[in-house]
């Protein structure tokens, strides 16, 4: 399915969906791809209840078989210089999102996107935030209508308890790619209930 395509995977500060996000990579090289990790300042760096930032680093690592990119400079090449055929954001805060939707590039993540939107290349987004249907749904709105930019389906993962609340369906990572490489198309249904696995 992703049989000689270049995967960036950037991964933003949801720490408590690492543990869902981190096992995809293993599903995207069984599909054929490479993975290059990029991370953000706050996953390199924050020591939460879900872990270390180093042990995040090192598993992404040795999950992906590269090494993390972790500046925007390291970042920046993903231009015309060293094109990822698709770049991957999961989880992809509320901030960042907020960011992307705005053209602010502040960090490695950010900056691998928008060089990958320069070269006419997909961008698929997995979405962790609080305030999706607050006031990041104008961010999300903003997103969805804008070309080469892609979401793995995504719905409330807590409707009473955090009803602005909505998460990617992480399972669906790999069919999302292949939709957005092949066929430039969105994953459908992009709205959907959500159900973790246990």
């Amino acid at each position: 399915m992703l049989k000689g395509k270049k995967v960036g995977l950037g991964i933003t500060a949801s720490h408590c969906t690492y543990e869902d996000v981190v096992p995809k990579i293993t599903d995207l090289r069984n599909a054929g791809a490479t993975v290059i990790p990029i991370v953000s300042h706050s996953v390199l760096n924050a020591v939460t209840r879900f872990g270390s930032g180093e042990e995040w680093v090192k598993k992404i690592e040795e999950l992906s078989g590269n090494k993390v990119v972790s500046t925007i400079v390291e970042a920046e090449p993903f231009g015309p210089r060293n094109p990822l055929d698709c770049m991957v954001i999961a989880p992809m805060t509320g901030n960042s999102i907020s960011k992307f939707a705005n053209a602010a590039t502040d960090s490695p993540v950010l900056m691998a996107a928008k060089a990958t939107l320069r070269n006419g290349n997909p961008v698929v987004i997995g979405i962790s935030t609080n305030d999706a249907l607050g006031l990041n749904g104008v961010n999300i709105m903003r997103l969805l209508n804008s070309k080469n930019i892609y979401f793995i389906p995504f719905g409330q993962d807590d409707p009473f308890n955090k009803p602005t609340s909505m998460i990617a369906d992480f399972t669906k990572m790999v069919d999302t790619v292949v939709h957005a490489i092949h066929y430039k198309k969105q994953l459908q249904p992009l709205i959907i209930q959500y159900h973790k696995e246990n």
